[in-house]
């Protein structure tokens, strides 16, 4: 160091290094592009949307659809044909009965005793048949008594009208035979007319050939005695499940023609779809349908149109809508649309049970 050129060393210490250069910053992205990309999304979303909104609206294209619908079943109220007393109850409610399966039974004695009644009558008129047969006016005898009854009378006039004419009999034994002669007459039409009233009690009119009116008449009345006794007990008119059966109870009297109990016909079930009206434009019977049972979302069934209602729901209701009173307001009607099952439910179908149906227009089934 003692050595160093002393003249050197201020310009050293004056020297001052040179900073080194700080790293280069990197370029900011062009804003351009950026800028377009945002406007790209922008308008993506609301097409995707318009995009789905008009395949949404394509795939409702050819159909139609409504939740106002509920299976329906055919029910068939049952009525006792006679009144009485209820003995036996045969069946349950919820029970599945065949058709012929008996319901019920009324008490039969009543009916016993009209049949008893009934071959009284017959036996009675039968009787009198026996005794017109036999009787003297229809034989004749009473006829042919009056015949010599006038016979005699009138001969007997002969000779004392002969007498009378000679002066040997006065006028009132004279009068006296005539009135026998006039007397025997009128109880031969008497005979006559017996006779003709005995014929007519035994005649055999058109209506039942071959038999008396009387014995007729007994007859008639024991066959209906007899049906009443058989519809003492009352069967099943069809198949199904029986409702309604709480109302039978031994001892109650039953009303002759007043419904007790109900058998819903399980192999008749439909759907009954209410549409409003303006969907009905393109809807023809026999178009396939889609139907959805709420209480099974996992069932599909299928069916078609089997029928559309003559009229709107208000039309057929207890108190139809009077719109002349001049607060008339427009609400759209519903049209009761009957579908008709064709797939086999996998679960038990019930009357009332909400349903959804989507009826395809266009004939084809998706």
């Amino acid at each position: 160091m003692a050595d160093a050129d002393p003249a050197t060393l201020p310009e050293a210490a004056n020297e001052v290094p040179a900073p080194e250069s700080a790293p280069e910053q990197a370029e900011p992205a062009p804003a351009k592009p950026r800028r377009w990309g945002r406007i790209a999304l922008m308008a993506a979303v609301p097409l995707a949307m318009l995009i789905a909104g008009g395949i949404y609206w394509l795939s409702l294209q050819g159909q139609v659809s409504t939740d106002n619908a509920y299976v329906q079943q055919d029910r068939v109220a049952v009525s006792a044909e006679v009144g009485g007393q209820i003995v036996e109850v045969a069946v349950e409610d919820g029970q599945r009965v065949a058709a012929g399966a008996l319901l019920f039974r009324i008490d039969p004695e009543p009916y016993r005793v009209q049949i008893a009644q009934a071959n009284a009558a017959i036996a009675q008129a039968q009787a009198n048949v026996t005794a017109l047969s036999n009787s003297s006016d229809l034989s004749g005898a009473s006829v042919s008594a009056a015949r010599e009854d006038i016979a005699f009378a009138e001969a007997n006039f002969a000779r004392k009208d002969e007498l009378y004419n000679r002066g040997f009999l006065t006028k009132t034994e004279h009068d006296a035979a005539e009135h026998a002669v006039q007397q025997a007459r009128e109880e031969l039409r008497i005979a006559l007319a017996q006779q003709a009233e005995a014929r007519a009690k035994l005649a055999r009119g058109a209506a039942v050939p071959g038999k008396n009116p009387q014995v007729a008449a007994g007859e008639a009345q024991r066959a209906a005695a007899e049906l009443n006794l058989r519809r003492t007990e009352i069967r099943a008119p069809v198949a199904g499940v029986v409702s309604q059966a709480d109302r039978l109870q031994i001892g109650q009297q039953v009303m002759q023609g007043l419904p007790v109990v109900t058998i819903v016909r399980e192999a008749s079930s439909y759907v009954e779809a209410n549409f409003k009206e303006t969907e009905l434009e393109d809807m023809r019977i026999g178009q396939p349908a889609e139907i959805r049972v709420d209480a099974y979302p996992d069932v599909v069934l299928r069916g078609h149109v089997a029928s559309i209602g003559a009229g709107t729901g208000s039309e057929f209701s207890v108190l139809p809508a009077q719109n002349a009173t001049g607060n008339w307001v427009k609400v759209t009607q519903r049209v009761p649309v009957r579908i008709r099952i064709d797939s086999n439910s996998p679960r038990q179908l019930i009357a009332g049970l909400s349903t959804e149906v989507t009826v395809f227009t266009d004939g084809r089934e998706r």
